[in-house]
């Protein structure tokens, strides 16, 4: 008798009691609905960095300080962190369609308000409403997962992150070019204007669906503590996510630096345009969700560690060498996105939990991964010089290969 090879799915004795009702089957979506909410996760995600390219102007059209307006940024964050803590959870308890609705119409009013801000102070009262809407995307990505047939669950969550990528990899250049032709200000009220449309359209075209749950507020945030805590598999996958990000993190940091310094000594605009290596994470993606769809994604994740851990070993000669250091962000967006990719994967196929829940623990740890990378980034820049950098990113995705290593000996 053949054995099927081991895949990463939750064993019955790892996997904590749920009493909560689940979600009810339903049809396969159209095709074109996961194109839809594809596309508005790079609209909704591209909002949270709009603003980067435009502090300059910002700062001068308030006579601020850079720092000051660089403090929009961070109340940006903050309504996304806040968020993922506290809204997400709510993607199990109401109707979905109606929170969609909701937090979108946040995000679009904080980008109205900031376009129109007369003060500093409240263009960042509407960055943080702007990052605390935007979680929305955390909300569409589990509920994608929700209505698609298991084999097809990968693609579908794939072309949805190639969104969020595109959208990430788009915002700052258009930023640029629009507030450079209409003012700083138009890019943020026409950002309202495309969520708006964004709104009308989901609501209009996703089905009803009832809650996953019925349970109060309180009591839902104290059982996604309790699932953080409970979930093995939920735990491994947030700290090889929040690794990756951070690893991820620690590079971008400190790549401007490098660029911008005596050996490369690149513009501004040069080094805006190196981001957009970032594509090849878009199309490691799509890779990506056809190897979830076979069930190997323990297999791949720890050839992506080995890998990412390999990319570092390249951009150490990239202080350098141009060619080395291409080379080696290539193979890092690839390795990044594409265990990004199998991580949501393997949790939202956790048995007998509901979506939300592992969204916001497994996305709160991907995002605090990222916060701590980059100040651990500009650290070990700081002391240590460029080649301090890639042996940071190593270790960080060497911790993640252990973490994963322990996880595959214990399904053994």
């Amino acid at each position: 008798m053949t054995v099927p090879a081991p895949t990463e799915k939750t064993a019955p004795e790892e996997t904590a009691p749920e009493l909560a009702d689940q979600p009810t089957t339903s049809p396969p979506p159209h095709p074109r609905l996961i194109t839809l909410l594809a596309a508005a996760c790079g609209l909704i995600a591209a909002c949270l960095y709009y603003c980067q390219p435009l502090l300059p102007r910002i700062a001068d059209s308030y006579g601020a300080s850079p720092s000051a307006a660089g403090a929009l940024v961070t109340a940006t964050q903050a309504g996304y962190t806040l968020g993922l803590l506290l809204i997400v959870p709510l993607g199990d308890i109401v109707a979905r369609r109606r929170l969609i609705a909701i937090l979108l119409g946040a995000a679009g009013a904080g980008m109205l308000l900031s376009g129109a801000a007369p003060a500093l102070w409240v263009l960042q009262a509407g960055g943080f409403a702007v990052g605390a809407g935007a979680v929305v995307i955390q909300i569409l990505i589990p509920y994608a997962a929700s209505i698609v047939p298991a084999d097809q669950r990968g693609r579908a969550m794939a072309t949805l992150l190639t969104g969020v990528l595109l959208g990430i990899l788009c915002s700052r250049t258009a930023a640029g070019l629009l507030g450079g032709a209409f003012g700083w200000r138009t890019v943020f009220l026409a950002a309202a204007g495309t969520l708006a449309a964004v709104a009308l359209l989901l609501v209009r075209l996703l089905p009803p669906s009832p809650p996953d749950v019925s349970l109060g507020y309180g009591a839902q945030l104290a059982a996604t503590l309790r699932l953080a805590a409970a979930e093995p598999v939920l735990r491994r996958r947030s700290l090889i996510g929040a690794c990756c990000f951070a690893a991820f993190s620690v590079f971008w940091a400190t790549s401007a630096f490098l660029l911008a310094g005596p050996h490369y000594g690149w513009s501004t605009s040069a080094i805006g345009l190196f981001a957009l290596v970032g594509a090849a994470g878009a199309i490691a993606a799509k890779a990506t969700g056809r190897i979830v769809d076979t069930g190997r994604e323990a297999v791949a994740t720890g050839v992506l560690l080995a890998l990412g851990v390999a990319a570092f070993a390249a951009l150490w000669p990239g202080g350098r060498s141009l060619v080395w250091l291409v080379a080696g962000v290539l193979v890092l967006d690839v390795v990044v996105h594409g265990v990004h990719l199998l991580n949501m994967s393997v949790v939202y196929d956790l048995p007998d939990h509901p979506r939300a829940r592992i969204a916001s623990v497994y996305m709160t740890s991907y995002y605090l991964g990222g916060a701590a990378g980059s100040a651990i980034g500009v650290t070990a820049y700081r002391f240590g010089g460029w080649g301090a950098v890639p042996a940071t990113g190593a270790a960080l995705l060497a911790v993640a290969l252990v973490v994963w290593a322990v996880g595959l000996r214990r399904r053994t």
